[in-house]
């Protein structure tokens, strides 16, 4: 889920970047960039991956 979020924030900062777009200081590209790359390092940490295999008995 977390990788999805990053990929959508690319995405904007992206389009934000490409059609030089006056945002902000708070929506610039660079900073939803900055924020799509911590959402994914958290997804690559593991966390938010959604299902757990944890407690799982037979």
């Amino acid at each position: 889920m977390l990788a999805i979020a990053a990929a959508v924030l690319f995405f904007i900062a992206f389009l934000i970047n490409a059609a030089d777009i006056a945002t902000n200081d708070v929506f610039a590209s660079t900073n939803l960039m900055l924020v799509g790359l911590g959402l994914l390092a958290l997804h690559v940490a593991g966390i938010g991956n959604g299902w757990a295999a944890r407690g799982r008995r037979r």
